[in-house]
């Protein structure tokens, strides 16, 4: 018997007056990561490798959520200047989605806990509510960012 899954995605997108390409090489930059995180849990790489994130690359993050803890991510979705998405032990996927517009690019960020572990959990905890207003404050924080390069 097939099943299908509960659409299990919470997203927010902002227009940010910057190429994609600028945009994206920001989001495949792992130690530029802190900079944009609206969460304020992310605080630094945990090395200076890879500089670049593909497909299948494994980066490591040190946190601070209450007690700092350390993470590993693998990228798990990849299109050069368009979609990069990652996911850790959790498997629920951060994705950044990237279309042009005349004003500029539109980022899409999403949290998909559809292939979590245990999906429940996160309803249960709030997450994905709350991951909308990180979300939120992590597009504003790249739009300050890089419009302020400009």
């Amino acid at each position: 018997m097939a099943r299908t899954r509960k659409t299990r995605i919470v997203s927010v997108d902002k227009v940010i007056k910057a190429d994609p390409s600028t945009i994206f090489d920001l989001l495949a930059d792992p130690s530029r990561h802190q900079i944009i995180d609206g969460s304020d849990t992310v605080k630094a790489s945990r090395s200076a490798e890879p500089n670049r994130l593909e497909l299948g690359a494994k980066f490591g993050m040190h946190m601070k959520l209450g007690i700092p803890y350390r993470i590993t991510n693998e990228v798990v979705e990849f299109e050069e200047g368009r979609l990069i998405g990652w996911r850790h032990l959790g498997h629920h996927i951060w994705r950044y989605e990237l279309s042009p517009t005349p004003e500029g690019t539109l980022v899409t960020e999403s949290f998909d806990w559809a292939s979590s572990r245990f999906p429940p959990y996160y309803e249960w905890a709030g997450y994905p509510k709350r991951h909308i207003v990180n979300m939120t404050r992590t597009l504003e924080k790249l739009a300050e960012h890089l419009e302020a390069s400009n």
